[in-house]
């Protein structure tokens, strides 16, 4: 689908002092990007000058560099000819061969030594061809002895090949007739007696009268072979392939009519020649084997057929893209695409006949340019590969694309009739072959430039059915034979004028054509032509649906051509680019361009530097890469432009495509794009980028049926639909039921919404809005975002839609009753029985549209769960409808429906509720039908107390009876302390005494008191039994308080209150109790005794405490070296070794497929690339749970010299510092107590002893837990970071911990009494 398009055409003619010569070879120079040339010899002057010129400067600079007298040595020559010139770059050395004989080397910098000129060897029978290797590292020469030598860098003979007749039987072709008519299928008995593999024609090798009887040699791109064209004894032309080495290694068939033409394409896979026919001229193809593999015919009149000096030669450029065929007259250009041969350019040659051994010379790096030399002048034409299609923006945009087929153009709107190339859906001819096409806006009309003019044509309707382009106006060249004059470009401009970019004596020159108000007729503006020198590109751009013609320069500098239209001197690239499109922004314009080397620029500003094509929409840039990806970027400012990242699982703006794959043109209209494959073939694809894109403007435009369409048919989630604007949404959900109108497309809908917020997730929003759109319709408006719903009113999104659809279709039940059932059905939970509400109701009104109904339910929901909740409703009519809908057998329901039948209302109600396994509500129907006893059965039997409580509340006799019942249960299911509340509200103490004492010490003041409150009272060493009982109980859980109390009220032992009191510490207590029952006695037996206890055990504490921190701190200080100081002896310890690193760990990092474990990841378990070790392949994932299991262990004990004994230290000094803090209170009144005591000196030991522990643990916390001092923020320069004070610092903390995550308070629920009921 690419067209040739010029870019260059800058011819050179000799200077004066040069004049009257005829140049005779040229080559390109790379070193100095310049062209050297020869002059001479010819047969009145034997005077060779090599000669550089420079097509890059103005005026063009022309350099002698050396001359020298070759007068030829063989004197069968007239004068001597130059075969070949070649110049090598890196030792700035000329290489020609002469016909004569003679190779000589010209040195511009010759070393110490080294002559400049000098004949480095000579044939003495004669050269009749010559070809240096592409490699440069050998020289293959042919001579007229019929032999072939071969020859290295330094002019050394490799070998000497001698061709004779033996040479035919190198290969013995066999033709099996594959694709020949006569090995097709005729029918029975025709031809049966024929053997299929052979033809009906074989060919001779006859010469072919055009023949010029030279020799050819072409090189294969790598320089591993190479062909030679030769005449075999006056008889017939033959194709030698010898290698490397100079072994023959084929020859070609025999052709009729073989010329001397010969190319091999550098991919080495095609040999191209020339086959004269007697009704037309063939470009055929040979294999490496020398048998024949497709041709084409040239496109060529008869009168240039009859042409005596007729000799064609070609020539391929040096990627393979395109061929070069060199005729008298004229070069045409050839590509291939799909299997089909493109004639693509034609360069009609005005001045002297081309050089015939030097006619064509491809640039050896850039691979469409090309030299054309004559005698004359040297031409240097440059094309680029381009896609001709129409700029029309959504939503005409037919992606309409044209193809030059020489005269034929191939016209197809690839959005209506997707067909494949080389057929079009239109195709027409013109009068010569076409050079550049054009559309306008909409593409009505289309301008095809060709050599001999203009031929306009128009073409309203682009669907498939359409008429062809109809011819509406020709314009043609009164001066186009002129030397110096070759039309390149074609545009459209405003008021659909036609501006074509000539070369008119290498200038650039744009010429205005419009239709004349007089004449009706296209005719030329002659006051709006434009010169300029520099200009290279004509292109055109619209705004508010008019062409804009444009022209870049050779800086890159852009220029607007059209009478109002903006200024693009903002838009100026870097450097001249090939490829350029304008794009409308708001109120200025954006320029993309790519250069040959793939850097694509925006503007000024460079995004990437791999790009193979691209194009443009309203909201996107398009592109591909060399990585075969094809990116979408957003159109935004152009400082703001974000090329989304290599990822295309991850982001939209990404994806995948087929190798070499180019972009032809893209429909935003219907979301797709068309990407052509290295091959030939289209291939259309829906990107995510576009769909999404497409779908986001419809919703905005409220166009819900095309955006429902499009999710439907590129499988994008319906939720979009909602998410994008929710708010939109549901204020046009008339205008949805309107626009979609089909049933199941709206139950489709309902039935794929669900609680996520697609746009936050697998469509998130990777635009980013500065508040410009160009085109609203094609860039969308900013999302609408449903204002916060409060926490406590949230409403799940599934069941708001559907509420809002029922709302809706409240009117529209006579047609989409089935959308309300699946409307009803689709909420979360599913709302079955507001469903079979809708069906009950139907049944009431019409009964047909209740079966519909009834079946369309069914068909939603599970049948089982349908008939249970028509069970639910009481409706036995509807219950019987689905259970007739259902695969049920009538043998499992009716008896059971006829039961219910014949039963009262309530107890009917019972019964299904108990059918279903609703008991409170079937207990709710036993309490109406006042089965009090049955009531209380059935509250045992399914545990139902709590709901019985809460039926009988207001019934005291009852309430108690049942009380009592679930009182029983709570003490069988071990629930004491609830048992005991509710045998005490029942008044009965001595069960509630006992559940009280089982609950454990903490319920003994409720078990004292249930004990004291029993009839008839108990007696008093029961009580005194239970009371030291419960004293003991309450000390062993270290409630000394409690013990106290109990001591001293119910067992009247102040000597043992006072010793509960010095147990646990509470010393001031202990001395109060004393003084208040006036015993001081027990100061000396109870008091001091209970403070020696106190002191023995802190000191012993606190000694610990000191040893432990002595001992794991230093500790902890030693393991950290050691990990600074040998990480592999650290982290292996316990493996030891010496020293030496082990087999199985890898200091270095792995490969992503290596299951080995490095030194760190053997103990994180992660890998160098983030995976799992366990999950690095399937034979290391089986025992990952086992050694877990055994590392947890290992890191629990903490084992001395493993990697997992600081951490366990770290935890331990954690745990002592806890408990240093926690014995603070203890110590304290300790020493309190020991002073009142006036044991001074215990007290000043004690108090020393806290102390110090406390000052060790301090001082170890910055060095066990690593707590680094602040440090001081500084700038780029050095000076710190201004930190503010005052009431602005105060401002500054607030912002910043606004900033932090905040952690959520921990509320845990409240527990209720079950007791109270439900």
């Amino acid at each position: 689908m690419r067209n040739l398009r010029n870019v260059r055409c800058e011819p050179w003619s000799p200077p004066a002092q040069f004049q009257g010569r005829p140049v005779t070879s040229a080559v390109w120079d790379l070193v100095n990007d310049s062209v050297l040339c020869t002059f001479g010899p010819t047969e009145s002057n034997s005077l060779i000058e090599l000669v550089r010129f420079k097509n890059t400067t103005k005026p063009q600079e022309c350099t002698l560099v050396t001359s020298w007298d070759a007068p030829c040595p063989n004197p069968e020559l007239d004068c001597d000819r130059i075969l070949s010139l070649h110049y090598f770059g890196d030792s700035l050395t000329a290489c020609l061969v002469l016909a004569g004989g003679d190779i000589v080397v010209v040195r511009e910098e010759p070393l110490p030594g080294e002559d400049r000129i000098e004949i480095v060897g000579s044939v003495d029978a004669g050269i009749t061809a010559a070809k240096w290797s592409p490699d440069e590292e050998l020289l293959a020469i042919t001579t007229k002895a019929e032999t072939v030598v071969f020859m290295s860098r330094s002019f050394e003979g490799i070998t000497d090949v001698t061709m004779t007749a033996e040479d035919l039987k190198a290969s013995n072709h066999v033709s099996v007739g594959w694709g020949k008519k006569e090995t097709q299928f005729q029918g029975r008995g025709a031809k049966a007696l024929k053997d299929p593999t052979m033809p009906e024609k074989i060919d001779e090798g006859v010469l072919s009268p055009n023949d010029d009887f030279n020799t050819t040699i072409s090189w294969r791109g790598d320089g591993a072979y190479l062909a030679i064209s030769t005449i075999e004894a006056t008889a017939r032309r033959l194709i030698r392939v010898y290698s490397r080495e100079g072994v023959l290694d084929s020859v070609s068939e025999p052709v009729d009519g073989l010329e001397g033409a010969l190319s091999w394409r550098p991919a080495g896979n095609l040999i191209a020649g020339i086959q004269h026919r007697d009704d037309r001229i063939d470009v055929i193809f040979f294999e490496r084997n020398g048998l024949r593999h497709g041709e084409f015919s040239l496109r060529i009149t008869p009168e240039q057929r009859a042409l005596q000096e007729q000799r064609i030669r070609l020539s391929w450029n040096h990627d393979s893209t395109c061929l070069a065929v060199i005729m008298a007259n004229s070069i045409q250009l050839w590509t291939m695409g799909n299997y089909h041969w493109y004639l693509k350019q034609e360069i009609r040659i005005n001045r002297a006949a081309l050089l015939p051994d030097f006619s064509l010379l491809w640039h050896p790096e850039r691979p469409l340019q090309i030299l054309t030399v004559a005698s004359e002048c040297i031409t240097m034409f440059e094309y680029v590969f381009s896609t001709a299609r129409d700029i029309t923006p959504p939503p005409q945009d037919d992606g309409v694309v044209a193809v030059i087929d020489g005269q034929i153009i191939n016209v197809t709107p690839l959005r209506t009739a997707n067909v494949p190339p080389p057929m079009a859906l239109h195709s027409f001819k013109v009068l010569s072959n076409a050079i550049d096409i054009a559309f306008n806006v909409g593409a009505s009309s289309i301008a095809i430039l060709h050599q001999e003019g203009i031929s306009l044509l128009e073409w309203k309707e682009h669907n498939a059915t359409s008429l062809p382009p109809a011819l509406t106006a020709r314009v043609t060249f009164e001066n186009i034979g002129s030397l110096d004059t070759f039309p390149q470009q074609i545009a459209f401009d405003d008021k659909n004028e036609l501006l074509v970019l000539l070369s008119v004596s290498g200038s650039s020159v744009i010429r205005r054509y419009g239709f004349s108000n007089d004449t009706g007729r296209m005719e030329e503006i002659p006051s709006q032509d434009h010169s300029d020198s520099a200009a290279r590109n004509l292109s055109s751009t619209y705004r508010d649906g008019v062409s804009y013609a444009f022209v870049q320069g050779k800086s890159g500098d852009l220029h607007n051509l059209s009478f109002g239209g903006h200024d693009l001197s903002h838009c100026n690239f870097p450097t001249y680019l090939p490829w350029i499109e304008v794009l409308p922004y708001g109120d200025t314009c954006l320029a993309f361009g790519m250069s040959t080397n793939g850097h694509l620029y925006a503007n000024s500003r460079l995004l990437v530097k791999n790009c193979t094509s691209f194009l443009v929409t309203n909201a996107h840039l398009i592109f591909t890469t060399t990585t075969h990806l094809i990116k979408f970027v957003h159109i935004t400012d152009v400082n703001e432009l974000e090329v989304p990242p290599d990822d295309p699982e991850k982001d939209e703006r990404c994806r995948s495509i087929e190798r070499g794959a180019r972009l032809v043109t893209a429909m935003p209209s219907s979301l797709n794009l068309i990407l052509q494959m290295p091959r030939g073939n289209l291939e259309s694809i829906f990107p995510r980028a576009m769909v999404l894109a497409g779908i986001r403007a419809l919703i905005d435009e409220k166009k819900y049926k095309k955006a429902f369409t499009h999710c439907r048919t590129q499988r994008v989630d319906m939720n979009l639909l909602y998410d994008h604007a929710p708010e939109q949404f549901l204020a046009h959900i008339p205008l949805f039921l309107d626009q979609v109108k089909k049933i199941t497309y709206i139950d489709l809908f309902l039935s794929s919404i669900r609680d996520e917020d697609v746009t936050q997730s697998m469509y998130k929003e990777t635009r980013k809005y500065l508040g410009l759109t160009s085109d609203p319709s094609a860039i969308g408006s900013i999302t609408k975002v449903a204002p916060p719903e409060s926490s406590f009113t949230k409403k799940s999104k599934v069941n708001k839609i559907c509420d809002a659809f029922l709302e809706v279709l409240k009117t529209r039940t006579a047609t989409n009753l089935q959308n309300i059932i699946t409307a009803n059905v689709c909420k979360l939970p599913p709302a079955l029985e507001d469903g079979l509400h809708v069906v009950a109701q139907l049944m009431k009104d019409n009964e047909e549209m209740a079966n519909k109904a009834v079946e369309h339910i069914c068909f939603l929901a599970d049948i089982n769960k349908l008939y249970d909740n028509a069970l639910g409703l009481y409706d036995l009519d509807l219950a019987l409808l689905v259970a007739q809908q259902s695969q049920k057998d009538p043998r499992e329901y009716l008896p059971f429906m006829q039961n219910l039948q014949s039963m009262t209302e309530l107890r009917r109600r019972f019964s299904i509720d108990d059918h279903l396994g609703r008991n409170n509500k079937a207990l709710t129907h036993l309490h109406s039908l006042d089965a009090f006893t049955e009531l209380q059965t059935y509250t045992q039997r399914y545990e139902l107390y709590q709901h019985a409580l809460s039926l009988y509340r207001y019934n005291p006799e009852r309430h108690a009876i049942l009380m009592g019942v679930y009182a029983k249960y709570l003490q069988s299911k071990s629930q004491y302390k609830e048992a005991g509340l509710a045998f005490e509200s029942l008044n009965n103490y001595s069960a509630a005494t006992s559940c009280y004492i089982s609950c454990g010490p903490a319920q003994w003041r409720e078990a004292l008191f249930c004990a004291l409150s029993q009839t008839p009272p108990l007696a008093p060493e029961t009580l005194t039994n239970l009371a030291t009982t419960l004293a003991e109980a309450v000390t062993d859980s270290r409630d000394h308080r409690a013990a106290a109390a109990i001591h001293l009220d119910y067992l009247n032992s102040t000597e043992e209150a006072c010793r509960s009191f010095c147990k646990g510490y509470f010393f001031p207590e202990a001395f109060h109790l004393v003084a208040l029952k006036h015993q001081p006695e027990l100061l000396e037996s109870v008091i001091d005794p209970g403070l020696a206890d106190a002191l023995a055990s802190s000191t012993e504490l606190l000694a610990e405490c000191k040893a432990q921190l002595l001992a794991q701190v230093p500790r902890i200080r030693e393991l950290r070296a050691k990990a600074l100081a040998d990480p592999l002896a650290f982290y292996e310890g316990e493996r030891g070794g010496d020293g030496e690193l082990p087999d199985d760990v890898s200091v270095a990092a792995s490969s992503r497929l290596s299951t080995n474990r490095s030194l760190f990841t053997r103990y994180t378990g992660r890998g160098s690339q983030g995976q799992s070790i366990g999950t690095a392949g399937t034979g290391v994932s089986r025992a990952t749970s086992k050694n877990r299991r055994r590392e947890e262990r290992k890191r629990a004990r903490g084992k001395k010299g493993s990697v997992y004994e600081e951490e366990y230290l770290v935890a331990s000094v954690g745990r002592l510092i806890d408990r240093v803090h926690s014995v603070r209170g203890e110590v304290g009144r300790l020493v309190e107590g020991l002073v009142r005591r006036g044991m001074w000196e215990r007290a000043r030991a004690i108090e020393s002893a806290m102390a110090e522990v406390t000052g060790m643990c301090k001082a170890c916390i910055p060095e066990v837990y690593i707590i680094e001092e602040p440090v001081k923020e500084v700038d780029e320069e050095g000076l710190e970071i201004y930190r503010p004070t005052g009431g602005d610092a105060v401002l500054a903390e607030s912002l910043e911990a606004a900033k932090r995550k905040k952690e959520p308070p921990v509320i845990e629920s409240f527990t209720r009494l079950t007791l109270l009921g439900s």
